[in-house]
Formats: structure tokens, C-alpha cells, sequence
């Protein structure tokens, strides 16, 4: 055969391996469109159902007691222990509830309300502000001690508020401060889950050359902060202030401790104060349920309001300028 035919019969070969089907790895890679490198990035449907059954588990773990607090609220003593507890009672009485709860031992339920509002809102805000500033320092500045500080803060989020609850009332009682609103406030302002949160974000959403271009621009470092920084520790700062506030909104043991005059107890006191007389006056099991109910009131408000936050926080840095 003549180096002209082997030619011929190679270049055949070629072609014919060439127009040989692809493999399904190779279609893969190529993709439908035939470039290469082109995958699908879909995932498989027995993911997807597991995921989406786990979430709806998680869900109605978390909706069912709200939604057992909405239906009985709206019933009358009767009909919440002689109806079933998932579905209306005979009467729909929601709004004579409510004003059975502001009714109650002369009005002190919206006096519970504002204290509520006063310990979450003051120390929520006061303790996401510390948070966020000590979180920062730690991140961006490097200083003698700066890993025993980290260190005591992560021992500080392992610590229950239950286990501090009982020696804080011991030094409070030494300076005189137990039963007043400073109580709950002062240890209100301090989260260590919150400092350990900042941190971490600071380090990863701060950039170093931002702080240096101000540096040069002659800003100092306080206006670094609120200036620079801040903005950029938007989404940090949201979830550091709700979680501070629903813990603080929620906080039953410190209350507990602190507090003996029934004008400075928060909803959760209150409430529980409520359910500790139902064994002789039943009617207050309406009360606590309504009680149960406005004060869900102000959480859900809380978080329809911030979470745009986290949705605009989660597209920051997807496009490169």
C-alpha cells in the first residue's frame, strides 16, 4: 500500500472517529449547546424532595405552636378545654379576649409591653452596637492579647444566661441595683455570640485597602468605622440586633431573678405570673393564651421589617465593579 493510500485510509479513521456519538460524560461537558465546558448545574429530584420535605418538617415544627396560639385566643374557657385545640370553638370571641388581657389586674398588661419593648429595644441596640465595634476591632486590628480576648468571647458564647443569672444577682444586690430596670438592662448590653459574629464578618466584608485609602484620605478611625466599615456590616448588624432582641423579648430566668415588683416584669413574666393562677381561677388560661398572642405580635413585625436587609445582604460583592 502506497503512503498515498495509508494517507487516504488515516484520514478516514480520523472522520470516522470524529463523527462517532459522543459519550454521556462528553455530552455533559459540551453541554446542549455543543460548547465544551458548558454543565448543567441542576440537581438531582431525590435532593431536591429530601430538602424541601426537611424544610416543611422544620416549618411546621415552628408554625404549629403559633398557630394553636391563634385558634385558641379566639376561643372562650369553655370552649378551650371542651373543643379541639387545632380548630375554632363555638364562639368567636378574639376580640373580647384582647380586651379581657388590657383589662386584667388594672391594666398591667400594656405596662408588661413596654417594658418588653424597653429591655429589648435599648438593649438590643446598645448590644449590637457594642458587638459590632468590638467584632470589627477585633478583625482589623492586631494588638497585644488579641487571641485571649477571642478566646475568653468564644468561652463567653459556650456560657448559658441561666448559668450567670444567679451571680449577677448576687453583685447587683451588693451595689443596689436588683429590682430596678438597670438589672435586666446592663447584662442585656453584653453578647458574646454577637461579638464572635461581627468578627467574622468583618474580617471576610471589610476589605484592608478600603481602610488604608481612608487612612490617606485623613479620616481616623472612629470615622473609619462608622463611615467605612458600618455599611458594609449591614447584614451582620441586622441579624445581631434581632437575634439580641428576640433573646432579650424572650429572656425569662434573668427577669425571674432580678425583679419583685410586678410593674417592672416583661411579657414572658408576666404571662408565666398569669399562668401560675389558673389552678384557682381558670378564666386565666384565656388570658395567658391572648397574653401568648400580642406578644408574638411585635417579633413577627420585627422580622417583615429587617429581612429585606439580609436579601440585599446576600447580593453584596455578586457583581464586580
Amino acid at each position: 500500500m502506497s503512503a498515498t493510500d495509508n494517507a487516504h485510509t488515516g484520514s478516514t479513521t480520523t472522520a470516522t472517529r470524529g463523527n462517532k456519538p459522543l459519550g454521556n460524560a462528553a455530552k455533559a461537558a459540551r453541554g446542549d449547546d455543543g460548547r465544551a465546558g458548558n454543565r448543567d448545574a441542576g440537581r438531582k429530584p431525590t435532593t431536591t424532595i429530601l430538602v424541601t420535605a426537611i424544610l416543611a418538617i422544620v416549618a411546621l415544627y415552628f408554625l404549629v405552636p403559633v398557630y394553636w396560639v391563634v385558634i385558641n385566643a379566639t376561643k372562650s374557657t369553655e370552649d378551650l378545654f371542651g373543643t379541639n385545640g387545632f380548630w375554632f370553638g363555638e364562639n368567636f370571641q378574639l376580640w373580647e379576649n384582647v380586651k379581657a388581657v388590657f383589662a386584667a389586674n388594672g391594666g398591667i398588661f400594656p405596662r408588661w409591653g413596654l417594658n418588653s419593648l424597653l429591655y429589648s429595644g435599648v438593649g438590643s441596640v446598645l448590644a449590637t452596637y457594642f458587638s459590632v465595634a468590638a467584632g470589627y476591632a477585633l478583625a482589623k486590628y492586631r494588638f497585644r492579647g488579641r487571641k485571649l480576648v477571642y478566646g475568653l468571647v468564644l468561652g463567653g458564647v459556650l456560657v448559658p444566661g441561666t448559668a450567670v443569672a444567679l451571680p449577677l444577682f448576687f453583685v447587683f444586690s451588693s451595689i443596689g441595683i436588683t429590682n430596678t430596670y438597670w438589672a435586666v438592662l446592663i447584662p442585656s448590653l453584653v453578647s458574646p455570640f454577637g461579638l464572635f459574629l461581627a468578627s467574622i464578618y468583618a474580617g471576610a466584608a471589610v476589605p484592608d485597602e478600603l481602610l488604608e485609602a481612608g487612612r490617606i484620605d485623613g479620616v481616623g478611625e472612629l470615622g473609619l468605622f462608622h463611615r467605612l466599615a458600618l455599611p458594609q456590616l449591614t447584614p451582620a448588624i441586622v441579624t445581631i440586633l434581632l437575634f439580641q432582641f428576640v433573646a432579650i423579648w424572650n429572656n425569662y430566668m434573668l427577669p425571674l431573678v432580678m425583679l419583685a415588683d410586678e410593674k417592672l416584669y416583661p411579657i414572658t413574666l408576666g404571662l408565666d405570673n398569669w399562668r401560675a393562677q389558673t389552678d384557682r381561677l381558670p378564666e386565666f388560661y384565656q388570658l395567658t393564651t391572648g397574653g401568648a398572642l400580642l406578644s408574638v405580635i411585635p417579633l413577627a413585625i420585627l422580622i417583615l421589617v429587617l429581612q429585606r436587609f439580609w436579601r440585599g445582604g446576600l447580593t453584596e460583592g455578586s457583581v464586580k465593579g
